[in-house]
């Protein structure tokens, strides 16, 4: 009897990887559960995530206050088959088969919680998408 094939995996990056990429990253398991494996970094990581962010998380019922900033990695490049910069200029490294996407997204560094609500809910919105998309 084989195991089935896990689902496929998805990365998000952003400089700090303390906003946008861990929003990308908790929207997208929640929704998705165990289907997706779900990863987050940044090439240059903040020392806490953004609290306006987990604020603004919060407010919709999905808690990111344990969530570390971590490291981008070329093996967390690899392991992923969706890459997604959230617009902030990072450059991943480029490998072949993988999906690279670059969601153009205003940076909630800085910001108050009623500034990072629109991000947020952008967020969501293409999370949504996104999964529409990898189910397909």
């Amino acid at each position: 009897m084989s195991t089935p094939a896990p689902g496929p995996s998805v990365l998000f990056v952003c400089v700090h990887n303390a906003g946008r990429s861990q929003m990308a990253a908790a929207f997208l398991t929640h929704l998705a559960g165990d289907k997706v494996e779900v990863r987050s970094a940044g090439s240059a990581p903040a020392d806490t995530v953004n609290p306006a962010v987990v604020e603004a998380m919060k407010e919709v019922g999905i808690d990111i206050s344990a969530e570390t900033p971590k490291v981008l990695t070329v093996e967390a490049v690899q392991a992923s088959d969706v890459v997604i910069t959230m617009g902030c200029g990072d450059t991943c490294p480029v490998f072949p088969g993988k999906r690279y996407l670059d969601w153009q997204l205003d940076d909630p560094a800085g910001q108050g919680v009623a500034s990072v609500r629109p991000i947020r809910d952008e967020i969501e919105r293409r999370i949504r998408s996104l999964l529409i998309e990898l189910d397909g």
